[in-house]
């Protein structure tokens, strides 16, 4: 296992500046998410750290060694794809031993890994199959398989679970955040779904345009987003947005109610934007007291809760309510902020109080 230090690393191809001074320090055996919409420059970053790229500017360390100018092979990471990429004319024995054979150790010593590393994946009883006969989650559980071998100092994954359908995600999630705890081993994890950043990092490194945005644990981002495109990017459904100017010490939402606000740097009379998340949002009845008024235009039953889309005079909203009821679309109803849990961001998008 090892620290990872990335030191004002820039990435360019022609005039294109993929990444632009990233700063980075991984801790020995955390699990690091890289996160952020497509051509953020995530898996860029990943490609670099793996040695799969060049570094335009900048060092990459792994452990105590600069690897800027190191070929892959010499890096000691092993990373899964999200092609999983294993060799079709091998088992699944000797796709997960393929490695350790190229190292010259021997047949013995090789079998008693990947039976080992098999049982922990539950992987024992195909180890005479070829990657034409298992499902995509086993593939999945084979090329993870065949990186643990490798008993690497830092674990890469590109998207791993990106082919895989939602509930076979859902339980892979589960299964690589368990062999985590297990191992120990520095893992960096490269995603676009932020559900899956949330409940699986240690930490989360949300990037946008090539610059990092933010950098914290999953509920630091999901409490106090450093700016708007943090507070919209991390949650599902995504954080409402909506209009709004500060009178004093309170904040007017435009053609909504006025709430306490706790402001940083900002001045009376402001305008400003405020953030609420759905969750966040009571439905009430029409008119009442502090709301914003509106009419239902969506509704999406889930089971456990009940998403309300709502046409309001400040434009389309969202609510996520938990408890059970009748609503139709057409229907008049008002949604309700929580007080305190609502964010305030400035003309330049970063957050500066709570309302």
């Amino acid at each position: 296992m090892a620290e990872v230090h990335i030191r004002d690393v820039h990435k360019r191809h022609g005039d294109a500046h993929i990444l632009r001074g990233i700063h980075l320090d991984i801790r020995d055996g955390e699990f690091v998410v890289l996160v952020g919409p497509s051509g953020c420059g995530k898996s860029t970053l990943l490609r670099m750290i793996a040695g799969l790229e060049e570094v335009t500017a900048g060092e990459i360390r792994i452990g105590s060694r600069v690897v800027n100018d190191l070929p892959a092979k010499d890096r000691d990471i092993a990373m899964v794809f999200q092609s999983y990429a294993l060799y079709p004319h091998l088992t699944v024995a000797g796709n997960m031993g393929f490695s350790l054979r190229l190292k010259g150790m021997n047949k013995a010593d090789i079998a008693a890994k990947v039976n080992a590393v098999a049982e922990t994946l539950g992987l024992a009883n195909l180890l005479d199959r070829f990657p034409r006969q298992l499902s995509g989650g086993q593939r999945q559980r084979v090329a993870m398989g065949r990186a643990i071998v490798r008993n690497p100092q830092v674990f890469l994954f590109d998207e791993p679970l990106s082919n895989l359908d939602a509930k076979l995600r859902i339980s892979m999630r589960a299964e690589i955040k368990e062999l985590h705890q297990r191992l120990q081993t520095t893992t960096i994890y490269v995603t676009h779904d932020q559900v899956e950043a949330m409940t699986l990092a240690s930490r989360i490194v949300v990037l946008h345009g090539g610059t990092v945005e933010q950098i914290g644990t999953p509920m630091d981002l999901y409490d106090r987003p450093a700016n708007q495109f943090v507070a919209g990017f991390i949650g599902a459904p995504a954080m409402n947005f909506l209009p709004a100017h500060l009178v004093g010490s309170a904040l007017q939402v435009n053609s909504g109610p006025a709430l306490p606000a706790s402001i940083s740097g900002a001045v009376a009379t402001d305008a400003v934007t405020f953030g609420i998340r759905p969750e966040h949002l009571r439905a009430v009845a029409p008119a009442a007291p502090g709301s914003i008024a509106g009419t239902v235009a969506v509704v999406e039953p889930t089971g456990s809760e009940t998403i309300l889309i709502v046409q309001s005079v400040t434009g389309r909203l969202t609510a996520l309510v938990r408890e059970r009821i009748d609503l139709q679309p057409g229907q008049p109803v008002s949604l309700q902020p929580v007080p305190g849990l609502g964010h305030v961001f400035n003309a330049q998008g970063l957050r500066i109080g709570a309302a």
